[in-house]
């Protein structure tokens, strides 16, 4: 991404794209099927159908930016389940989806809560 762009909000984009779509498709799609503003500052993830590339839609300051990262031998791991046709992340969670992790399959430990100690 560029240098200094505070990121605010992912959105991953839970449905396959078809990855010809470019800035101008996109920013349609973020804004008439996500329901959410393109101009925002926040990163709009797609993936395509094989699940090996993602497309990052992104405005900064005075223009779009678009983002492709192309894996050679492995797939990215996706949410399949729920409602939304958006999923949000943190900018770590991002980081790590980027990385190879997949944040669905694994769960962090429950929190616990105790009303006292003895």
């Amino acid at each position: 991404m560029h240098p200094g762009y505070q990121v605010a909000q992912v959105h991953l984009c839970r449905v396959p794209i078809d990855f010809r779509k470019s800035i101008n498709g996109l920013s349609v799609l973020v804004e008439q099927e996500l329901g959410l503003d393109p101009f925002g500052q926040a990163l709009y993830v797609f993936i395509n159908r094989q699940c090996n590339k993602i497309k990052v839609l992104y405005w900064h300051r005075n223009g779009f930016c678009l983002w492709l990262k192309r894996l050679e031998a492995e797939k990215f791991a996706w949410p399949r389940d729920g409602e939304e046709a958006a999923h949000e992340l943190t900018a770590q969670q991002f980081e790590w989806l980027l990385e190879g992790f997949d944040l669905w399959r694994h769960a962090p430990h429950k929190s616990l809560h105790f009303t006292s100690v003895s």
